[in-house]
């Protein structure tokens, strides 16, 4: 079975389907299973070779950088108060520190962004250098980059938009699927199917075997 052919089909009977007025985003869902979801999750970080969509990052740093947001030091008392805290959980998508603030970073901040899994994480996340070069290569790191973490048997998440060429959607998945394969116990007997999907659209699934 060749998936990148299936995969060019779905897309293209996705696409005959009446256009929306805004960029629509492409899922991608892939039903696991006999695969026990509590004892192996699937916990990754993986880089796409085409930019799914920018993303808000905000930065806990000494000093205030011209590059991105930057939440210094001096300002984490500001975020005692709750309502704050949240505000920011909201606004951002992502969050990267200093590796010497990151003990403070814990305290402060750790409460809301444990939860919502958005507190830097050493994979990527941590700078040891603070400098224009190292945060413009980390924020292109961090918007080429999917984090998935698997809470059911079934992993969905966002893979490209409308306006992406069909090839590079199809890379893009091919990219993720082959990353979440590799950590599959039995592999690719643990899929069951999977199917992708326009924001407005219903599913198209293709059978893996």
């Amino acid at each position: 079975m060749d998936l990148k052919e299936d995969l060019k089909k779905a897309l293209a009977e996705l696409r005959r389907k009446e256009g929306r007025k805004f960029n629509q985003t492409l899922d991608l869902i892939i039903n696991l299973q006999k695969f026990d979801i509590k004892r192996n999750q699937v916990n990754l970080f993986i880089q796409v070779p085409y930019k799914i969509k920018e993303k808000k990052i905000c930065a806990f740093l000494e000093t205030k950088n011209k590059n991105i947001d930057t939440i210094t030091k001096e300002e984490f008392k500001r975020y005692s108060d709750k309502k704050e805290l949240k505000k920011i959980v909201k606004k951002y998508d992502f969050f990267i520190a200093e590796a010497s603030l990151m003990p403070k970073v814990a305290t402060t901040f750790g409460r809301i962004l444990g939860p919502t899994g958005k507190m830097p994480s050493p994979q990527l996340g941590i700078l040891m250098n603070v400098n224009d070069k190292t945060i413009n290569e980390l924020k292109e790191k961090i918007n080429n980059s999917i984090k998935i973490k698997t809470k059911e048997a079934s992993i969905k998440l966002a893979v490209g938009k409308y306006s992406m060429k069909d090839e590079d959607l199809i890379e893009n998945i091919m990219t993720i699927y082959n990353a979440i394969l590799k950590t599959l116990t039995k592999q690719i007997d643990n899929v069951k199917n999977i199917e992708i999907k326009f924001t407005m659209t219903k599913p198209q699934r293709i059978r893996i075997r």
